[in-house]
């Protein structure tokens, strides 16, 4: 006989079923493995909070935060929200949206825009310190602070790397970039993309220009780690963030997007250096090359 019940909001055992979340899915451009993808859940590196990382229109990344809030906490110009997978920098009309993690997190200056947001931005900073007492988070200098002396010249934690005669603008240190493939235990590769027997580039200036019709730099030289001279498939797989193991494997998918952002002299301004990283070593107790243009 067949059962003619009507679906419940409860279950067998009286627990209440709630309909799964919904997320936006979509095909990243540059993954080889074709795979749909949604928010990538990742944890901020200079808090340690959790941040998602979601494609904008023009391709660029931005870290939001991973809960929606209420859209009469947020200012309206301070608005996101996620459609296909896109991240908007607007409000969708609801009563919800999402935020940038650039204006909670506690490790940068209070903007003036967050101050209704204080409450949430102080609960971030409780965990970033709990964080920092259990050493699971490394300490970062404050940016009111600066970075300590000879940071900002032996190692820039988000160097500009020259590659395909594009720069970039890294999330993390050249010897820090960590391969995106998927490994056979389904986790990410742990491995560097500058390897101990991968090809390095070199430390050179270069000069600095401004678009026409913008603002001029405070500097006319810039230190970049370009790759240019390397060959063209070794470029391929810098930009396509795969170690060299990964690289030559075909059938391994991709589990992270890939964490260059197109360099702007403008908007990035605060990670220009003048000065090359004269006294930075990689872990092998090498130092890195250096050339002037």
């Amino acid at each position: 006989m067949c059962s003619s019940s009507s679906p419940s909001a409860r279950r067998w055992d009286g627990s209440r079923a709630s309909a799964p979340r919904r997320r936006s899915l979509r095909i990243a451009p540059d993954s080889t493995s074709r795979l749909l993808r949604c928010g990538q859940t990742a944890s901020c590196r200079e808090c340690g909070n959790p941040v998602e990382w979601y494609l904008r229109a023009d391709d660029r990344l931005v870290q939001l935060h991973p809960h929606e809030l209420s859209a009469a906490r947020v200012p309206e110009s301070c608005r996101w929200h996620v459609s296909c997978g896109i991240a908007h920098p607007v409000g969708d009309g609801s009563g919800w949206c999402r935020l940038a993690h650039a204006l909670l997190c506690p490790a940068r200056p209070t903007s003036p825009a967050a101050q209704q947001l204080s409450g949430l931005r102080r609960s971030l900073a409780l965990r970033t310190r709990r964080l920092l007492d259990a050493g699971v988070l490394a300490p970062h200098a404050t940016p009111a602070g600066g970075p300590p002396p000879g940071e900002a010249v032996c190692r820039p934690a988000r160097p500009v790397v020259q590659l395909l005669f594009v720069r970039y603008l890294a999330s993390r240190p050249v010897d820090e970039i960590q391969c995106v493939a998927q490994t056979l235990r389904r986790t990410r590769c742990t491995a560097e993309v500058l390897g101990p027997g991968a090809l390095q580039g070199v430390w050179t200036l270069v000069p600095v220009s401004a678009h026409h019709g913008q603002l001029a730099l405070p500097s006319d030289v810039m230190a970049v780690y370009s790759l240019s001279a390397l060959p063209y498939q070794e470029q391929l797989r810098w930009r396509a963030q795969r170690c060299e193991q990964h690289a030559a494997a075909t059938v391994a998918g991709d589990l992270a997007v890939a964490d260059w952002e197109p360099f702007d002299p403008i908007r990035h301004h605060e990670h220009i250096g003048t000065r090359l990283p004269s006294r930075g070593r990689r872990p092998g107790g090498h130092a890195p090359r250096q050339a002037r243009p």
